[in-house]
């Protein structure tokens, strides 16, 4: 891009070394390798050790399709001294994503950054453990508890702070916008709310707390890439040190303990710190530990979701009278007025297929997660057409979902354009028949992750998502500042982190409706 240089690209190479570099003492080897009969293509680059993470950390993207149609649809590339192998091909995800924990793990870079970024240590974890004990909480009648008490809090935030601010046109960016009220918002449904609940009081000191939570974490967020790549400057330090403290305090056990309607989550979760004997300090931190997991880590960045969608609707005119098309019989064969709606129906959420084509859309041109798995043991990776490659012990597998099938010219025509109806059949239902090379694709989106590391609580984001749509084109005129404003380029060092993030924000204009 014009103005490129390589302090441009610097700090996502060096998050991306410490991405690949963490584990080298688990056996890796980075001089010497040489490509076996029947292992992926090999391609170890022009520079010793460091390999194309030059390349890798300037655009990810960009280098596996470039790797990728010089090799093939798997292959070996040496990344900062780790040796990494790319699958491309998503006929063949299944046999990765569904590979025990034996020969393929997701758990030790888990680890790693529990310690490293949130100076977390938890006795005898399990990560196995923890999952399967906290999936019941968001699950049937707990999720349907959850979606209710966002429409509640989303409403406290976005409804309230407007009226607060007064009648008449607001201007902000629209990242901020989505970031804002969905953080805040998820943060008071897991974390409970003030008491005595409900009231316009203790709603009004939700509001400030809860945006004062988001702010705090706001700083903490900002500086994670540095912290996770060990480059935080000597001020940067005190920084990180000053707000970690203050979300420790502020999601400390014993201010949440006087928290209202706390959800079965938050419960089981502390419950489940207790059983292992962790200390009330390190349950704090583990707990900022979890506001990160559930609003941020992965492709839980319900904002990010949000931000595009809205974004594409702003942009295209049709979609957007498609959408509210859909919106506005609903509203009309509702029983209350929209002003007066304390929940969204289950059958509402579940009666938008124009909406949900236009999220699955939204994610399929923004969410770039990578998933990876540690090769624990020599492996034989079977191919979906008929060919098998051994992987080695101490190497890295890598599924990058956002350019095959997300990007396939192969699967999606035109893949780089927004079409809001692309997940929809002429008859008005869902499209769930994609196809490549002539066969059926079982995975042909895969925002949320796959497999046994699939993100638990992805009905509760899309809901949320829905929720804060559905509240923003009932409640408010919405349009953007500059009508003529282009989309924004991804800031490239999100690759691989779940949610697309803008190079940018975008600023819009919003006001009540009367």
């Amino acid at each position: 891009r014009e103005g490129s240089s390589f302090s441009t690209f610097l700090p996502a190479l060096l998050l991306l070394l410490l991405f690949f570099f963490f584990s080298l003492s688990n056996g890796n080897k980075c001089c010497g390798f040489r490509r076996r009969p029947g292992e992926p293509p090999l391609d170890v680059g022009s520079i010793p050790w460091l390999g194309y993470a030059l390349e890798f950390g300037k655009d990810a993207a960009s280098f596996l399709t470039r790797m990728k149609e010089k090799h093939g649809d798997i292959f070996t590339v040496l990344v900062g001294g780790r040796y990494v192998t790319v699958l491309l091909d998503p006929h063949s995800y299944d046999s990765v994503v569904w590979e025990p924990r034996t020969k393929l793990d997701f758990h030790a870079y888990a680890v790693f950054l529990m310690e490293r970024i949130f100076d977390v240590q938890l006795p005898h974890y399990n990560p196995g453990d923890e999952k399967s004990k906290m999936k019941p909480t968001l699950l049937h009648r707990e999720l349907q508890l959850l979606t209710e008490a966002m429409y509640t809090n989303l409403r406290t935030v976005l409804l309230g702070d407007t009226m607060e601010t007064g009648s008449g046109w607001h201007e902000m960016g629209l990242f901020d916008f989505s970031y804002s009220f969905l953080l805040r918002a998820g943060y008071l449904t897991l974390y409970g709310v003030e008491t005595p609940p409900w009231t316009q009081e203790s709603q009004a000191q939700d509001r400030v707390h809860s945006a004062d939570v988001f702010h705090t974490f706001r700083q903490l967020d900002l500086l994670l890439p540095k912290l996770a790549r060990g480059s935080l400057s000597v001020g940067d330090k005190d920084r990180v040190c000053r707000v970690k403290g203050r979300l420790w305090k502020l999601l400390s056990p014993a201010r949440l303990a006087t928290r209202a309607h706390r959800s079965k989550w938050l419960e089981s979760y502390l419950q489940h710190l207790e059983e292992m004997g962790v200390s009330e300090q390190m349950q704090a931190r583990a707990l900022v530990l979890q506001l990160w997991a559930t609003q941020v880590g992965a492709s839980r960045e319900t904002w990010a979701a949000a931000f595009w969608l809205l974004l594409f609707l702003l942009k295209n005119p049709e979609a957007l009278a498609a959408v509210r098309g859909e919106l506005e019989p609903i509203l009309s064969r509702a029983e209350q007025p929209i002003s007066q709606m304390t929940t969204l129906p289950q059958k509402v959420l579940d009666s938008t297929p124009v909406l949900d084509s236009v999220l699955s859309e939204s994610l399929r041109l923004t969410a770039a997660p990578f998933i990876t798995r540690e090769v624990v043991a020599d492996l034989a990776l079977p191919m979906a057409d008929g060919r098998e490659f051994t992987l080695r012990r101490g190497d890295r597998l890598l599924l990058f979902p956002f350019l095959s099938p997300q990007k396939d010219p192969a699967i999606y025509t035109d893949p780089e354009v927004f079409k809001y109806n692309r997940f929809l059949n002429p008859d008005g239902l869902e499209k769930r028949d994609f196809y490549k090379d002539g066969k059926r694709l079982k995975n042909y989106s895969l925002p949320w992750g796959a497999g046994h590391n699939q993100c638990l609580g992805r009905a509760y984001a899309v809901s949320s998502i829905k929720q804060f749509v559905f509240l923003v084109l009932a409640h408010f005129d919405l349009e953007l500042s500059s009508p003529d404003v282009e989309m924004p380029e991804f800031d490239l060092s999100r690759y691989g982190f779940g949610l697309m993030q803008p190079e940018r924000d975008v600023s819009i204009r919003y006001r009540l409706r009367a």
